[in-house]
């Protein structure tokens, strides 16, 4: 399984999907594998990549 995580950038979306309660998020940061993530329902996040695989999502 390819590593979005990798490939993801400040202004993309993603989903957590674990906790779709959370909302879209917007990605902030992706340095060394920690993705800091601002959702619209929980706020800034930061995800440990190598544990979360994030979804790619678009905008509702």
């Amino acid at each position: 399984m390819a590593d979005i995580n990798a490939i993801l950038e400040p202004g993309v979306l993603v989903r957590h999907p674990n906790r779709p309660d959370w909302g879209l998020g917007q990605v902030q940061s992706n340095i060394g594998g920690k993705i800091t993530v601002n959702f619209r329902e929980e706020g800034k996040v930061v995800i440990d990549g190598a544990r979360i695989q994030l979804v790619i999502a678009f905008p509702d």
